[in-house]
């Protein structure tokens, strides 16, 4: 139990996940043990709102795993037969319906269980509220209750969910904590299709059925941002890859040079790196370059634009920023880096610590170089070289 990646969580966020997983749990007990036998019509309308769910779910896995897709999340399909069953189905009934995304999470052995756990405890917890809301036993559905149940249940969830990823990473942006506009539209999708979903099954549970088309469309459309992002980002560390980064770089420099606003460009080499893969293992090494990203991500401003160039490389753009303030960011990132210890496994099997992993950096800024990117990575490139000649674990300012 030790060794669960839940403990690597910060203290408060550790806390405030724990106490949302306890909740949840005690809402489910408390359903549970509470709520009548349901009735043969309850047990219809379940039986067609999951099964319609079920069938489009685990038929759209299929096809994504036919064209050879990468891991999907099927949230917004989870999101909508939710809030049928909120609307259709009686307490009891609608605790089963959970059993959908948690089956799911254990289906695709996610590395992050706990992210997962928690972010189906927030839904847990975001769901019964908005019935509670709604009506308990028996919820009084009409069009304003139909739009107020969706606005409750998408903002208590995402705030939820916000605040627990807050807890975890303080430096992490509005968008990553509450997701891109995109997210939002799909999630009123979701809730929209699921309240008609729950209409329909409420006066004839076989005319849920009707409701599949559009789910089966809305759970091809939720993958489409995670694919986007999946195409942005670097797969071992989770940063922004070179194309994108230079895409966002471009993007920064134009809009600084329009107002004569300051902005620097730090490149990043780890020293000596082929020791790590050599000695310890190419999975340590490994390690050891997601630990440098969250150390990054968490020792940058905010703001800060941070991306991986491949192999040991790190590139950060720092808006804003004058020489001298470049300067003491690339200071701080490069003691984090001396002071950073990474528990790891040997090529042996055995627990290692890798420790004594150190940075060189190069630094160019808009004052001296002017707004061209390439220009500037030119200009940090010979800082980088010039840092790695003088005798490693340096800063250089071009």
């Amino acid at each position: 139990m030790r060794d669960w990646p839940v403990w690597t969580l910060r203290r408060p966020a550790l806390c405030y996940w724990l106490i949302i997983d306890i909740v949840a749990l005690a809402i489910v007990t408390y359903v549970i043990i509470s709520t009548p036998t349901p009735s043969p019509s309850d047990i219809g309308r379940f039986a067609a709102i999951a099964g319609t769910a079920g069938a489009v779910i685990i038929g759209s896995s299929i096809y994504s795993h036919r064209l050879g897709e990468t891991e999907r999340n099927p949230w917004a399909a989870h999101l909508s037969y939710l809030t049928a069953g909120g609307l259709a189905l009686p307490p009891n009934l609608l605790v089963l319906l959970l059993f959908g995304p948690a089956l799911h999470c254990l289906l695709a052995q996610r590395p992050e269980t706990h992210r997962w756990l928690f972010t189906l405890s927030s839904t847990t917890i975001a769901v019964f509220a908005t019935r509670y809301l709604i009506g308990w036993s028996k919820p009084h559905v009409s069009l304003l209750v139909l739009v107020l149940a969706g606005a409750i249940l998408l903002t208590l969830r995402a705030a939820l969910i916000a605040c627990g990823l807050k807890l975890r990473r303080p430096t992490a942006s509005f968008e990553e904590n509450v997701g891109e506009p995109i997210d939002v539209i799909l999630g009123i999708v979701a809730v929209s299709i699921g309240g008609l979903m729950g209409c329909v099954a409420e006066s004839n549970a076989v005319h849920a059925l009707i409701a599949g088309p559009s789910l089966a469309l809305l759970d091809r459309a939720a993958q489409l941002p995670q694919w986007r992002r999946s195409a942005q980002r670097d797969a071992k560390t989770g940063l922004a890859n070179a194309v994108h980064w230079d895409s966002r770089a471009r993007y920064e420099l134009n809009k600084a040079s329009s107002r004569t606003r300051p902005v620097a460009v730090m490149l990043l080499d780890l020293d000596h790196f082929k020791k790590v893969n050599d000695e310890v293992g190419h999975l340590a090494g490994d390690a050891a370059l997601a630990a440098i990203s969250l150390l990054l991500r968490g020792t940058v401003r905010r703001g800060d634009l941070v991306g991986r160039f491949g192999g040991e490389e790190f590139v950060v753009l720092l808006p804003e920023a004058t020489p001298e303030e470049a300067e003491s960011v690339a200071e701080r990132v490069r003691k984090a880096v001396a002071s950073l210890r990474v528990p790891t496994m040997a090529t042996d099997g055995k627990p290692h610590e890798l420790r004594g992993l150190t940075v060189s950096i190069g630094v160019a800024t808009t004052t001296r170089f002017g707004y061209e990117l390439p220009d500037l990575l030119v200009a940090a490139d010979a800082a980088l070289l010039a840092a790695k000649a003088y005798g490693r674990n340096l800063v250089s300012m071009a």
